[in-house]
């Protein structure tokens, strides 16, 4: 386990809790890898359940996790989840830092569908599945479980992203349809993970969004949207990079 990259940077001794928010598709295993390397370097870490009901609401609800914290807080995001930080760290003293992971790093007016249908080369469209929602104003979106490991994971074992598949969050597509707000990014330092073989958000988006953020960036050859799961280490250099900035 590779948490010595991480201690190195502050260790136990730093007081920097990170919050690691999943996004679409997944629930808060998906960061369980990178989660235990950070616990091993002493590190203070939340997962929190991200709702995926609209992009208002989730970002107050991590917003109301932040609020409980003291001390400096690192809010991690993965794809959608990227948005939900963007607008939960702005203008919260206590957030040091943004670290985007394959995720929607949105400018305010944006959303995550417009950015992911911005660049070419996703191929969730055409593996996304819905289901309407009591009411009909509204409809979960999933992906087909029969197109989840291509889609979503190309890089994990399939045995794996079977069971990922079965056990998949859908997101509201209202919510990934809704406007952002002010973006945190224009007043937080960021770090950004690029997963470079992504096949839900397309790298040249992932690239677009960082740089515009000014983030200090890593690219990752060959990875797939679940970077953090198939490449955790590189994520914890990426945080470990962080840490010795902020400390």
């Amino acid at each position: 386990m590779e948490a010595d990259s991480v201690a190195s940077g502050g260790g136990s001794g730093s007081g920097i809790t990170f919050v690691l928010v999943h996004g679409v598709f997944a629930d808060a295993s998906g960061w369980n890898a990178v989660a235990a390397r950070l616990l091993h370097a002493g590190h203070q870490v939340i997962a929190p359940a991200n709702p995926l009901r609209d992009i208002a609401g989730d970002s107050a609800y991590v917003g109301s996790v932040l609020d409980t914290i003291t001390g400096p807080v690192v809010l991690v995001g993965h794809s959608y989840g990227g948005e939900v930080i963007t607008n939960a760290g702005t203008g919260r003293a206590n957030v040091k830092a943004l670290v985007y992971v394959a995720a929607f790093a949105p400018d305010q007016g944006e959303s995550a569908l417009q950015l992911a249908g911005q660049f070419p080369g996703s191929r969730l469209p055409d593996a996304l599945r819905t289901r309407a929602l009591p009411g009909g104003a509204d409809a979960d979106g999933y992906i087909d479980p029969a197109r989840f490991h291509d889609v979503f994971a190309q890089d994990l074992p399939r045995s794996t992203t079977r069971l990922m598949a079965v056990t998949q969050r859908p997101g509201s597509l209202g919510g990934l349809a809704a406007p952002s707000g002010v973006p945190a990014w224009r007043s937080v330092p960021s770090w950004y993970v690029v997963a470079g073989d992504d096949r839900v958000i397309p790298p040249a988006a992932q690239r677009f969004m960082a740089r515009r953020a000014g983030s200090r960036t890593v690219e990752v050859r060959g990875a797939s949207h679940v970077v953090m799961m198939s490449r955790p280490e590189v994520v914890v250099r990426q945080l470990a990079a962080v840490v010795r900035a902020i400390a």
